[in-house]
Formats: C-alpha cells, structure tokens, sequence
C-alpha cells in the first residue's frame, strides 16, 4: 500500500449512465480541491456493479472529462479488476469474527426492519444464527455497540450509533457482489487517497466507511461533502433520474455553471478564457469556506430536465 506524501483525492464515477451536472459538480470539486493544494488527482470507475452498468458509459465519462480539460493522475482504475483485494478484506473481517451471514429475503427485511429518520435499521435477526428453513443469501458486517463521530471539512459534524441508526450493514449481497461499503474503504487505502471530495449524498454513510476502516486497520481520510444538485422537483440529479447528460457543445458553460453552484470566484469575463485558463484560475482561487454548508442546491434550470435514455 503506498504511503501518501502529499494530498491524495479521487472522483469515482459509476457507469450507469453519461456524467450529468451533479457528477459535474463533485468531479469539479475533488479535482479543484486537489489542484489547490498541488495534489493528486486519481480516476476510479466504479463498476463492481455489473447488473447497474450501461454499455459505453464508461467511455462516454472518460471521453467527457477529456473534453472538459480534467486531467487525472496515473492510470484510471475500474473496481471490476479489483476483486482480489475486497475478498481479501472480507475474509479478514470474517476471520476477527465480525461478520455473519443473513438469510432474510428484502420483503422479511421490510417487514421487521425499524425505520428511522436516517433510513431503515436492520434488527439483527440472523446475527446469532439463521432462523430455521433460511440459507445464506447477503453477508453482514456486526457493528456491535459502535458509535462513530466524524467531522466533516465543510457541513456540520456527525454523530452516529451505528446499533441504532444503522443496524448490521451489509458487506456482500445476496447476488454475490462485493457491496459499495466495503469496496470504497479497500479502494480509497489501497490508492492511498488521504482528501475525500463528494456528494453530500454520501454523507450518512461515512460513519459506516470509517467503522470498516478501523476494523481493518486502515486510515481515515480527511472528507468533503459537497452539496448535491437538485432538480425542479427537489430531486437530486442523477443518472437514475436521466438527468441530461454534460455535452462537447456545452462544455466551457458547466464548467461557469458548476463554479457558480460552488460559489467560486471567476475571472473577468470569464466566457472569454480558455477551459485551461479557466482551471489554472478556479485552483488557484478555489476557498471551500464559499461552498453553502447545506445538504443540496437547485441546478441551473437547463440541467434539470430529464434528456437521456439508456
């Protein structure tokens, strides 16, 4: 594992659609953030979803920071060639005893699950052993009495008792797959990142990132929860949603648009400056302490509607 020297960060984009201004928005983030600080810049592409991807999308995002001028450091990593590694984590959780395996289908998980403002709490009903006429299907990480505080570089601090808020979480699905949790911790210490910028969206579940982390060994990051971009309706932008996708034609434009959403200073007449002097303007003057400390904000109208289909 390499040891950092320097700042660190990464963008994480999944294939499951073209990236739209939202993704924008954390891309412009992470990458200003490590520019400022004469950092690194590393690209992950997030497809240890397979059953999520959409064919080309993968190569739409590259192709698309390309034409934005977003240059990224090293080569581009893909989480699908990575699964050795969360295996490996896996099997180390389940040899400290930390995990069991969970029989309950998502209707019996429905059924008994508390809910709670932050989400639906999992009741431990197969941590002691599966009931009776169950087999294993999802594996789960036990977060016994656990209770993790996080602060967070720009929104406010978080408190979580993962026993309560939580519940066990799972670490590997029913299909088999390696579950995000786990796979973003493996991945952020394998790459070294040291400086996480991302959507506030993922903000809730830092808590259980860093609970990995420390059952792992592993260093916790430094974090940056960005505000997301919402439509007209409130709804975050997302691929889910086919929020319209970020064009050639309309490249210079999201790059104005996304700093403004980030409260950045510009250059004077900045439609007159290049993407390159555009960047080489934004790290220099990038302060976070603009950024609204506030979970989402309204998009630029022409971002909202909804333009793509896979």
């Amino acid at each position: 594992m390499p040891i950092p020297t320097s700042y660190r960060g990464r963008f994480a984009p999944s294939p499951t659609g073209p990236l739209h201004f939202g993704s924008l928005v954390a891309a412009v983030g992470s990458y200003l953030d490590a520019r400022h600080h004469q950092g690194e810049w590393l690209l992950r592409v997030e497809d240890i979803d397979s059953p999520r991807e959409v064919a080309g999308a993968t190569d739409d995002i590259l192709r698309t920071l390309e034409l934005l001028h977003m240059a990224w450091d090293g080569p581009v990593v893909y989480q699908s060639k990575r699964i050795q590694l969360y295996e490996e984590a896996l099997d180390e959780l389940q040899q400290q005893g930390h995990t069991y395996d969970c029989g309950c289908s998502r209707k019996e998980i429905a059924d008994s699950a508390i809910h709670t403002p932050t989400g639906t709490v999992y009741p431990g009903t197969c941590r002691n052993g599966l009931p009776a006429g169950h087999s294993p299907r999802s594996m789960r990480v036990c977060v016994h009495n656990a209770v993790i505080s996080m602060q967070d570089r720009l929104q406010s601090g978080l408190h979580q008792q993962l026993q309560t808020d939580t519940g066990d979480f799972i670490i590997r699905r029913a299909d088999k797959l390696i579950a995000y949790q786990l796979a973003v911790v493996v991945d952020d210490a394998d790459q070294a990142i040291n400086h996480v910028v991302r959507g506030s969206d993922l903000l809730e579940s830092t808590p259980r990132q860093i609970y990995l982390q420390q059952l792992l060994g592993l260093p916790t990051p430094s974090y940056l929860h960005l505000p997301v971009a919402t439509d007209a309706g409130n709804a975050k932008l997302s691929k889910q949603n086919f929020a319209a996708p970020i064009t050639a034609d309309d490249s210079h434009r999201a790059v104005l648009d996304a700093l403004r959403f980030l409260h950045q200073a510009l250059p004077d007449s900045p439609q007159d400056a290049s993407l390159d002097e555009l960047w080489q303007w934004a790290a220099d003057h990038w302060d976070t302490r603009t950024i609204p400390a506030c979970r989402a904000l309204p998009a630029p109208a022409r971002y909202s509607e909804s333009a793509w289909r896979p």
